[in-house]
This record gives C-alpha cells, structure tokens and sequence, in this order.
C-alpha cells in the first residue's frame, strides 16, 4: 500500500524517482480505507532532507499511511522555506485535539545546551505529555531520544570527548522482541552526535528496557510502555549520503570534525560510502508499523489514551 502525503510534498517526486509508491491526499480521499494516522514532529534544519528521509524507510511497509507534519510555534526555522512550513506543517496547538496512530520525533541541533536552555523546551515538554494519551506508539529520535528519557524519565545526557560519528555496529539483546523481527545477529546504525546516554542511568529506571546498543557507541535503542515508546540514539533513517554531507560541511567550516568510522570505503572520502544499514533501517520502521502501531492502534482512533 502506499504513503498518504500532503499534496505538492516535494518528496512525493523525489521519491517517485526511486519507485517508491506513494500518493496525495486527492487521490487517496477516493479510497475507503482507514489509513494508519502517523504525525512526524520535524525538528531538523533541512526539513525537506528530513521529511525525504522518513518516508523512505516508513514506505516499505504494506499499510496505508498518512502522513502529518507537526511543528513548534516557538521556533522559526531558517533553513526551510516559509511556504513549505506554511504549506505543509501545522503548529501543534492547532493538532492538540486530533489523535495519531504514531508519532516520529527527530532530532535538532541543540545538543550543545542543557534542555531546560532550549528555546522550545516547554513546548515540547507538552508535545511529550501529549504523546502519551494521544498517540499509540512514538519514536524518539538522536536529540529526542534524550529529551525525551530525560523528561519521561530522570535520564540525563553526558557530553561526548568527541563526537560519534559514523556507522556502528549494534547487537539486539532481546532478538525475540517484534521489533526486531528478522533482524541479524548485529546491525548498523549511523550516529553523528556529541552527546550520549549511560546505561547505568537507564537501568536504574525499572520502567525503561535497553533493547540494543553497541560496544563503541554505547546505547542505541530503549524501549518503555510496552512498545509504546522507542528512544533510538542513532539515525537509521539517514540517506548514504548524509553523513558524507555533515562531514564536508564541517571541514568547509574549519570546525574540529574526524572522518567518520566505518563509513568510507577503505576509509578514503573520495571512494564514497558503503551502506550497511539500509535494509535493518527499512525492517525497523517495518515491524514498528506493524507490531506496535497497527496491531495495537485501535480501528477507532479516538479511542487511544
């Protein structure tokens, strides 16, 4: 089944070119089929990157979605157009009352700062709040992963000597769990972040399970309420290029950055990137969908607390 977009998205052409299935709302409004209700709270800088990113890896699933696009009224984006927001995202206080199936919260540039220092932290201490009675099952993303341990949780963030960044390998520790339903023995995932988590704060916390983490970077996915909250480190959704970008970015700008690990082939930018995590990227999002929104959702939406 294909992904429900708004109309004009730019990733519905973008993605069209990688024959990916997707559709606008015209066409799907002729449909009687109760898609599943998914809002994507987008906290990145290049939002159509982002936006691009998700749908990818949410498109390999045999459900119908619709996607939202939720943002913060307390915080303009200046990498993004104002007519792309304007078009396409919509304040939350404006999606308080709606319910969604699921919910993707991204990460943000802001990790140099103490939570409580972000401009939008009360707001997004509501949108967390919110979450719980009015989405079935939310991911949390590198910087919302931390928040939100941090604000569901107690859990608090450590700066990093140097910033993990790269592809790490990772072990599932509970391979029995549906979400990691057809996983491998060890997986991959990319990180860019200064910042970590420590396990010995998560296992103090008799309501939080780390369900996979790697042994150089540490603690990559958690999970709480059963499923429904997954708290991922890293960025199993970014393109092979991305890291690539981040890497070049920073040089250009004379910024203390080290190539990333296990990311180029033979360690040489010039030769590119080996993907190894794209096939467990699409697989996560896939038994996400499945086993803890559409399994669990009820069909009447309203019926989620």
């Amino acid at each position: 089944m294909p992904l429900t977009l708004p109309d004009r998205l730019p990733a519905i052409d973008l993605l069209k070119q990688e024959n990916i299935f997707v559709m606008d709302t015209s066409r799907a409004s002729a449909q009687d089929i109760r898609p599943l209700k998914i809002v994507i709270l987008n906290l990145m800088p290049l939002k159509i990157t982002t936006e691009t990113d998700l749908i990818r890896v949410l498109s390999n699933s045999p459900l119908q979605l619709e996607i939202s696009f939720m943002k913060i009224k307390s915080h303009t984006s200046k990498n993004t157009p104002i007519e792309h927001m304007r078009a396409f995202y919509r304040d939350f206080e404006l999606m308080r009352n709606e319910k969604f199936d699921g919910m993707i919260i991204t990460g943000a540039p802001v990790e140099h700062l103490d939570f409580e220092q972000v401009t939008y932290w009360d707001e997004i201490s509501d949108i967390f709040a919110w979450a719980r009675t009015h989405v079935t099952s939310t991911l949390y993303i590198c910087w919302a992963a931390q928040a939100g341990l941090y604000y569901h949780y107690g859990v608090p963030k450590y700066p990093l000597g140097a910033k993990m960044f790269g592809i790490f390998p990772q072990k599932p520790l509970d391979p029995r769990l549906p979400i990691f339903r057809g996983f491998d023995d060890v997986f991959f995932m990319p990180h860019s972040r200064h910042t970590e988590i420590r396990r010995a704060d998560i296992e103090a916390v008799a309501d939080l399970t780390i369900v996979a983490e790697g042994e150089e970077s540490g603690v990559s996915i958690v999970m709480a309420r059963g499923g429904r909250e997954f708290f991922i480190t890293g960025h199993l959704e970014y393109s092979p290029l991305t890291l690539d970008t981040e890497y070049k970015r920073d040089l250009a700008k004379g910024l203390p950055i080290e190539m990333p690990r296990h990311y180029y082939r033979a360690d040489t930018p010039s030769l590119g990137p080996v993907v190894t995590w794209r096939a467990h990227a699409n697989l996560l999002f896939t038994n996400w969908l499945n086993y803890y929104v559409y399994q669990e959702t009820p069909y009447n939406i309203e019926a989620i607390h």
